[in-house]
């Protein structure tokens, strides 16, 4: 890493901390921008795990009153999200690059899709929720299934993930969105850390830059939470979203 690619992938950090602050997306930046420095596509995949992580891991104990007393959903989804994320993680670091970087533009496709969608799967949640007799207690186990294929999805390369947990809580019979958020944010740390650790373990990440991203990231995201109480989340969504579709068609072309 020269001075001008740490000078990018920090700027780039800053700028995904500050997305994922106010609406998420983040990985539509950091990733990308990894691979443009040259790194290759699986360590990118790693290294933007380990940058990204803290800054989640950080937001879980604002969460920590909301999901206190859903130890019935956490326990069992919390061991599926640990099994997925490793063996996730692990099919990825099978993979030759040159196979991994023909994923990524559908990767990516489905990532953006998910984040388009979000708005009307989060107000589905939002009724569901509302609705009387949700089964909690007879779906753990079905949850617990699901969860599993989505952590196995997280530890392979997991953006988007989160409004499927989301949705997973609310059939789960989670009523509160508050709750709802705090046990998908858990949960995601749970997972990606899992990840992370398989990561470190086999040298997949590149620490100057994992570094150099992590003080970015966390620069961002707290100028996002400061400015998200003064711009419209709605315009920072539409950035997001056609950053996803722009990363999504470069890498189709890059792979044709």
């Amino acid at each position: 890493m020269n001075l001008a690619q740490g000078i990018f992938l920090f700027f780039v950090a800053v700028a995904g901390g500050a997305l994922n602050s106010v609406a998420g997306g983040g990985g539509f930046l950091c990733f990308p921008a990894l691979v443009f420095t040259g790194m290759p596509p699986i360590n990118a995949n790693a290294t933007n795990t380990a940058a990204l992580w803290p800054g989640t891991a950080a937001s879980v104990a604002a969460y920590r009153n909301a999901i206190a007393g859903h130890r019935r959903i956490l326990i069992p989804v919390a061991i599926s999200g640990l099994i997925g994320g490793l063996v996730g993680a692990n099919i990825l670091l099978r993979i030759p690059q040159t196979t991994f970087m023909k994923m990524v533009p559908w990767l990516l496709l489905t990532a953006t899709l998910l984040f388009v969608f979000s708005g009307p799967i989060t107000r589905w949640v939002g009724t569901f929720i509302a609705a009387e007799g949700a089964p909690k207690n007879k779906a753990v186990f079905g949850g617990m299934l699901i969860q599993l294929g989505i952590a196995l999805y997280i530890g392979f390369f997991g953006a988007g993930a989160g409004i499927l947990m989301m949705a997973l809580f609310a059939i789960m019979g989670v009523r509160s969105i508050h709750t709802i958020n705090g046990l998908k944010t858990l949960l995601g740390t749970i997972t990606n850390g899992m990840a992370l650790l398989t990561f470190i373990f086999a040298g997949a990440i590149m620490w100057p830059q994992a570094a150099l991203m992590i003080v970015g990231a966390a620069v961002g995201g707290y100028g996002g939470a400061w400015y998200a109480q003064k711009l419209p989340p709605r315009y920072v969504r539409w950035f997001a979203v056609a950053t996803g579709f722009a990363m999504t068609a470069y890498f189709f072309w890059r792979t044709a």
